[in-house]
Formats: structure tokens, sequence, C-alpha cells
């Protein structure tokens, strides 16, 4: 059994037999949100802060500094790029209001973290960790979703709408969030369920799980009915912490178009003769490698790395394992190594898509992203080109 009272504006207080649970919900992008915090933990004098951030995210936000300890070529090597591309580019739209308001993104987390370390209060991270989403929305979401989600964000960086401070203030409100979670829920199914759904009731099980009878839990205010509504509910945390594996179907969905070109080359070469193979194998070529140099050029990459794009396509799309983005990536930040100013600057950069393309760090993700769309499209056009040469 649970109470639930609501205490004020963005204030819950949920009652367990065993502990007093309030939730603070806050808007990351608002000094009223921050102000709150530290009235709320000065007033409440809890045993225990619990905020929505994974361990690296509050590492990151008590010390900016850790941008300069990056090391690229370990990134691109471990698969973490498009890690922090994506974080990179969901971030970004929330800077652009932050600088408008003259507030840090996360503020009020951070100011959770300040006013609990002066209090003498532990300070709890309960979010899942940031990549560990990542890579589940990868797993779980459907290729329109996710081309979906990139457009809003990719196009948020060309708005120039200015936001104001009542309106990040109005998101706090039930009814505004209940608008937005039923849209998003209606267009983006799997990134929401893995992105809202699965971290309430992730936070949930952690915040009651927290050491102490009196606990203040920060949160953005659109998972504070989420998180209300699991609270005593049994929450299997592994289950949450898992992978999924690779469907069945994007494994034989990778493996089809190589297999289909080489049986094509095969065919033509049985069929048409060496003539016509080596054409159909040219046409491959040219359209892999050319859309996929396509792609570095679009990135402003290196003469080097869009010759690279132009010769390792063909080869690299034809095994799914390989990939002409990564190939190009780390020929890219060999080239043009990233500086400690490009460290120090990628999340301002990021803010702008001149600042995107111009900073090193930042420009090595979009070769990546951008030679891997291209090689992949090269691999579709190339195909059919190939194809059609048997005619």
């Amino acid at each position: 059994m649970k109470n639930i009272t609501e205490l004020e504006p963005g204030l819950t207080l949920v009652e367990t037999a065993a502990q007093q649970i309030y939730l603070l919900g806050t808007a990351h992008v608002s000094q009223a949100s921050a102000d709150l915090v530290r009235r709320s933990i000065a007033e409440l004098r809890p045993d225990i802060v619990c905020v929505e951030l994974c361990q690296a995210r509050a590492q990151n936000m008590l010390n900016p500094e850790r941008w300069r300890e990056t090391d690229i070529f370990a990134l691109l090597l471990q698969g973490k790029a498009y890690v922090l591309l994506a974080q990179l580019l969901l971030s970004s739209f929330q800077r652009r209001i932050a600088k408008q308001l003259d507030i840090r993104p996360g503020e009020e987390m951070l100011a959770a973290m300040h006013a609990a370390h002066d209090a003498r209060i532990p300070v709890e991270t309960v979010d899942r960790d940031v990549k560990l989403t990542l890579r589940r929305i990868w797993a779980k979401a459907s290729l329109w979703s996710m081309l979906n989600v990139a457009a809003a964000i990719i196009t948020s960086l060309f708005s120039h709408e200015e936001v104001t401070e009542s309106q990040i203030e109005e998101l706090k409100t039930g009814d505004a969030l209940t608008e937005i979670l039923s849209e998003f829920a209606q267009y983006l199914p799997g990134v929401k369920t893995v992105l809202i759904d699965e971290r309430d009731r992730y936070m949930a099980a952690r915040i009651t799980a927290s050491r102490g009878k009196r606990i203040l839990a920060v949160a953005g205010a659109g998972h504070i009915p989420g998180i209300k509504a699991q609270i005593g509910e049994k929450v299997d945390l592994a289950e949450l912490e898992k992978v999924p594996p690779p469907s069945k179907l994007w494994t034989a969905a990778g493996w089809s178009i190589p297999v289909l070109i080489i049986g094509l080359l095969v065919y033509g070469f049985f069929a048409a003769g060496t003539g016509t193979s080596m054409r159909m194998a040219g046409l491959w070529a040219a359209a892999t490698g050319g859309l996929a140099s396509l792609g570095a050029l679009l990135s402003l990459a290196h003469p080097l790395t869009v010759l690279c794009a132009l010769v390792s396509a063909p080869v690299t799309c034809l095994h799914p394992t390989l990939a002409v983005g990564w190939i190009c990536a780390l020929v890219e930040a060999f080239l043009r190594k990233p500086r400690v100013r490009d460290l120090e600057n990628l999340a301002q950069d990021s803010m702008t898509v001149r600042g995107f393309w111009q900073n090193r760090v930042s420009k090595v993700l979009l070769v990546l992203a951008l030679t891997n769309i291209g090689g992949a499209l090269g691999a579709v056009v190339g195909g059919i080109l190939a194809a059609s040469a048997l005619r």
C-alpha cells in the first residue's frame, strides 16, 4: 500500500510502509527548478537525495574537464562513437534553450548534488547508464522511428525559435506533459518505451532500494507520473540492464545484400561472360564508392579520407561486420587529430550546424555517419545497376 499526496506544484509525497519518498519534478533548463531543488533540500532535510543521473553523467557534470581525457581512437575502436553522436544531438537543443535563459542544462541536478553535499546528505544516482539506454533504443526501435528522431533533432539545430522561461515552466504541468508524452508514444512507440517507460521503472526501483527512510528524488517532470506509479511495484533491474541481441531479421538483412551481389556477379560470369561480369563489378564499385565518398565530402572530410571512402566502400559493403564509416572515421581522426580546444569547445560547438562541421571531434562523428549512410545507399544503387547490366 502507498499513499500519494500532492504537496505543491512539482512536489509529490509517496508514503509506503517503510519510506517517505518526495518526488520533485523539474524542467532541465529552468532556473526556478534549480531554486526549488535547493529550497526543498533545506526544508525537508532528507536522509538521501536521489538524482535522475547515471554515474557517468554525474561525473561529467561535476567535472566538465573530463572531455580533455577523451581518447577518440579508443572511442571509435570500441564502437561508442554513435553513442557520443546521439548524446551531442540530443543535448544540443537543450543547450540552445539554456543559452536563451542563461542557465546550464541540468542545472537543477547540479544544484541538488551541491546542496546535498553542503548539507552533508548522501547523493545517489538512480538513472540507468545513458550508453545502455541508447543501445537498447537502437536494438528495439524501428528504423523509421530512429529516422524520425534524428530528423527532429537535426531540424532543431536549424531552428531559431525563441523559447521563454514561462513556456519551460508550463512543461511541468500535468496536462502539458500528458499531451506531449501521448504524442511521443503515438509516433515513436519503441523509442518512448525505452527512453521513458523503462527508465521510470528503473528509477522507481533504485529510489525505493536506496538507503534511508526519508528520500528526496529529483527527476524531470516527465518522469514523475511513471515513477510515482511504479513505486512499490516489482521491477526486474537485471532485465532492464540487458541489451537485446540483434534481431534475426536485421542479421539476415545485413547478409542479404552481399549474398545477392556476389550471386549476381557469379551469375553474370557464367550467363553473360567475363566482360559483362566485369562491367557489373565496375558499376557496383562506382555506386558504393561514389556515394560513400559523397558522404565524406558532405562532412567536409580530409581529401585522403574521401579517397579512402572511394576505395574501401566496395569491399566493406560486401561484409556486414565491416563498415566504411568506421574506417574513414579512423583515417580522419589520424589525419586531423582532435585538439584540446576541440574537446573543450565540443559542447558549445554542437549547438550549431557550423560548429558541428568545424569541430574536429564532431567532424569525425559526421564522417562516420555520413559515409556509412552513403555506403548503404550505394550498396542498394550498385545492386540495381549491376542487375540492369544483365539485360
